[in-house]
């Protein structure tokens, strides 16, 4: 007998299970088969810490050091990589282990909030680079020039110890030109991270080639793995300040705490690899059908806000026609939710009408045009009816 109160913990179920999934924190994520199976078999605790003598990422079976030292980095292009909690955790470890108090970060306007957090956490200061303001939002990238040149003008005391730029940002899939932030960081001689969390799984991408010192991604967002689970890669340069070794256990990074993510999350990461690894190859495709669905929702009065033409699967919309229905409609606020929901498709923030992002990402073209015909449904039914 369960004790009452309890048996609300049992039997867990996910409601939305099977349903058209269009939220852009989970289009990524999506297990694959193989990570769904490798779930089941290491979702025990800490079942990973059965092989671990000391170093999670020296385990070679499961191959966890296999992945640390040799398939991400390849992946990344970076010289060197260990997994985190989290995106937002490698952005802390980077601000925590580079940077004093009182130091000045730069990072762009569309910045995720972890990012401002992340700097709270490690007694930074932040200064923003502006973006461009509706209905773009897009980051002019000297504007990182102007940004650095008046905060040295304002503050002659406190030195600005990183650079950061959201590559795309989290709020309307925009891509600033990182190459461009990378070479004025270099001009500066200041070092430069790219937060990557909606890049690194979906598309292809070197650390080298963009010039950046410190990238970071996620796998619960972007490399089909549960969460929470991140990956952080470093240049050589910076290698011995970020994975410093502690004095009283040698074996143990003070900044990964000794162990990051371990259990479920870094099996999954594994066991989805090869599937990612092959499918940021398929990129262009991914564009492609953004593209067109943005295009068709355009034609219903759903106004795309963000760049053009736009580069990523997570896009932002705008739609006075919804919003004005919502106001009549006798579910309110609610109505798309719901409407979308009795279509079993998922993913756009219970009252929300005038402004939402969705992702086309890992949607077939049976799904695709499903979710098209449902705006146009919505659209036409609520319009009849008033």
């Amino acid at each position: 007998m369960v004790e009452k109160g309890l048996s609300r913990f049992i039997n867990i179920k996910r409601e939305t299970k099977g349903l058209i999934n269009i939220d852009p924190l989970q289009t990524g994520g999506r297990l694959t088969d193989a990570a769904r199976s490798a779930l089941l078999d290491w979702g025990d605790g800490y079942s990973v810490c059965d092989f671990c003598r000391g170093q999670l990422d020296a385990i070679k079976k499961p191959p966890i050091y296999h992945f640390v030292y040799d398939a991400l980095p390849k992946f990344l292009g970076a010289d060197v990589t260990r997994i985190t909690g989290g995106a937002r955790e490698g952005k802390f470890i980077v601000m925590n282990s580079i940077a004093e108090p009182g130091d000045w970060i730069i990072v762009d306007k569309n910045s995720h909030y972890t990012t401002y957090v992340a700097a709270e956490r490690a007694k930074l200061k932040v200064k923003e680079v502006p973006n461009s303001g509706f209905p773009n939002f897009e980051i002019n990238v000297e504007d990182y020039r102007n940004v650095i040149e008046e905060t040295k003008k304002k503050d002659r005391t406190s030195k600005i110890s990183l650079i950061v730029l959201t590559w795309p940002d989290g709020n309307y899939g925009n891509f600033a030109d990182a190459k461009k932030v990378a070479a004025i960081a270099k001009e500066y001689e200041i070092p430069f991270m790219l937060n990557a969390a909606y890049a690194i799984g979906r598309l292809p991408i070197d650390m080298k080639d963009i010039g950046c010192d410190f990238i970071v991604g996620s796998g619960h967002k972007s490399m089909a793995a549960c969460g929470p689970i991140g990956i952080i890669g470093i240049n050589n340069e910076w290698e011995n300040d970020v994975l410093k070794k502690s004095k009283y256990f040698k074996s143990k990074e003070i900044e990964m705490l000794g162990c990051t993510a371990r259990g479920a999350p870094v099996i999954t990461l594994l066991a989805s690899f090869p599937h990612v690894y092959e499918r940021v190859k398929k990129w262009n495709k991914q564009v492609e059908k953004a593209r067109k669905a943005a295009a068709q929702l355009q034609e219903l009065g759903i106004n795309h806000i963000g760049e053009k033409p736009h580069r990523h699967d997570l896009m932002f919309f705008e739609s006075k026609k919804l919003y004005e229905i919502s106001k009549r409609h006798k579910d309110g606020a609610f109505f798309l939710y719901k409407a979308l929901k009795k279509r079993n498709i998922w993913g756009i923030k219970p009252g929300l009408t005038k402004q939402f992002k969705l992702s086309t990402f890992a949607l077939n073209e049976d799904e695709l045009q499903k979710v098209i015909t449902a705006f146009r449904e919505i659209i036409q039914l609520a319009e009849q009816a008033f």
